[in-house]
């Protein structure tokens, strides 16, 4: 049992359980088309509101975050499955991203003056108008903000589009955006079906649009939008690499490539994916890896000491147990896990695969869910190669002591981020997207912040010589 979309009904469903949570009407045409109207209209008023006075309400949208942690992070345990330490760690990193954009986004948006043959000449930076965020359920709450919050400091209104599953939280954050004092329409969640999207996307009220979810997803959208001439930022699947070169300290790497792989319950598209080992420290680390994985604390996700919950949804458990199971055929063995959990839910256990080679699902296809593929390179560039083998471009982790000669190898590596003796993680001080199928476009830091503005030419002139 999944969250299903009936007709006029969104059905949410406990993953740890797989017992029913709620019943939510979805929005009409009639509601759809209100809603459109409200959020122009608030757009109106919303672009010429101060920076200072959007920074100030952002900082209450922090604080309200704060104030509601607890049920807000309960509730994406109970609607995905995060474990709730991860869930309330969620809640505040949009908090700090909302602090951050209130200290700097005005910054980001000033006039920039260029010298040329007029009297004055500058660059600005206005906001597009109603911007569509259709987001997905695996960080319910980071990935709407990291899209509203530069958007809006920006001076845009957002429309939400949200994953059916988490349709609870989807209506938490509207809750949350109102109570810190933002205009009714500023911030607008729709509760819709994925079929009412197309002329959602074509409206003309729709100025552009952000998508995080799936290739196919974001392909069909940019089609969509596409067609009506519109802007739009995808962030999509990730099949990252964790590089451990020959020199690396494999005892670090093992610990953090746990946490770096399986945290969310492995659902996250920057996880990393795809453990390209230098020949000399490939059994070590397998070891370790090994070792460190069966130590996870696996149950219930509301409870403290778990660290490791269900997948969201049976199908996905489905689709990575085919995965898993087409890897082993095709030679992959089996280092530890492999199987369901042995609880009511859509639990599988943490799964570690080796001598993965190019042709396997796992190390072919984007896997979303606790399975690791380690794959034993023969030197510094064939971890090269592999870790470029691949259709997706989000992020990377290289392992070594040699700084200088990692930073040399980061621009070998074909992805929208490196990180070089860490897990990779977004920040809002830092652009964030992929390249190839993982998407185009840049979410959060000062380059997020100006995907939605027309970079507007200001020209003042001409010259007099005095």
């Amino acid at each position: 049992m999944t969250a299903v979309a009936a007709s006029n009904t969104i059905t949410t469903v406990d993953p740890a359980t797989a017992t029913k949570l709620a019943d939510y009407s979805t929005h009409d045409p009639a509601a759809i088309d209100a809603a459109l109207d409200r959020a122009k209209e608030a757009w109106a008023t919303w672009r010429f509101t101060s920076s200072s006075e959007r920074a100030t309400l952002m900082k209450a949208l922090a604080a309200s975050l704060r104030f509601h942690k607890s049920d807000l992070a309960l509730l994406a345990t109970r609607e995905m499955g995060k474990t709730i330490v991860e869930a309330e760690a969620e809640i505040e990193k949009c908090a700090v991203c909302c602090d951050y954009y209130a200290a700097h986004g005005a910054a980001a948006l000033a006039d920039e003056h260029v010298s040329t043959n007029a009297s004055e000449s500058y660059v600005a930076f206005r906001p597009l108008g109603v911007l569509l965020a259709i987001m997905p359920w695996n960080f319910p709450y980071w990935q709407a903000f990291r899209a509203l919050v530069p958007a809006m400091l920006a001076g845009n209104v957002v429309v939400l589009k949200h994953a059916a599953n988490v349709t609870g939280c989807a209506l938490a954050i509207e809750r949350v955006v109102r109570e810190a004092g933002f205009p009714g329409a500023a911030f607008t969640t729709l509760v819709v079906a994925s079929h009412d999207m197309e002329a959602i996307v074509a409206d003309a009220r729709i100025a552009a649009v952000t998508l995080t979810g799936s290739e196919a997803a974001g392909s069909a959208v940019a089609a969509m939008a596409g067609r009506h001439l519109k802007k739009t930022v995808l962030e999509l699947g990730g099949s990252d690499a964790f590089i451990v070169l020959a020199d690396a300290d494999v005892d670090a790497a093992a610990a953090m490539a746990v946490k770096a792989r399986f945290q969310n319950n492995g659902q996250s598209c920057i996880a990393a994916k795809r453990f390209i080992v230098e020949a000399p420290v490939y059994d070590a680390f397998l070891e370790a890896f090994v070792a460190h994985t069966r130590e996870l604390r696996i149950g219930d996700p509301a409870e403290r000491a778990t660290q490791l919950g269900p997948l969201a949804r049976e199908d996905l458990r489905e689709a990575l147990e085919a995965q898993v199971t087409r890897s082993r055929q095709r030679g992959a063995r089996l280092a530890t896990g492999g199987a369901r959990g042995d609880r009511p839910g859509y639990y599988y256990a943490p799964t570690i695969l080796a001598d993965v080679v190019p042709g396997m699902a796992v190390f072919d296809e984007e896997t979303f869910g606790p399975a690791a593929a380690v794959i034993r390179a023969r030197d510094l560039n064939h971890c090269i190669t592999l870790a470029n083998a691949s259709p997706y471009g989000l992020g990377g982790n290289l392992w070594s002591c040699d700084i200088e000669r990692a930073k040399s190898l980061a621009s070998r590596l074909e992805s929208g981020a490196v990180f070089i003796n860490g897990m990779t993680a977004s920040d809002p001080r830092l652009p964030f997207g992929g390249v190839k199928k993982s998407g185009y476009g840049r979410e959060l830091s000062s380059y997020g912040m100006r995907e939605f503005v027309n970079v507007q030419t200001v020209w003042i002139g001409p010259a007099h010589n005095r």
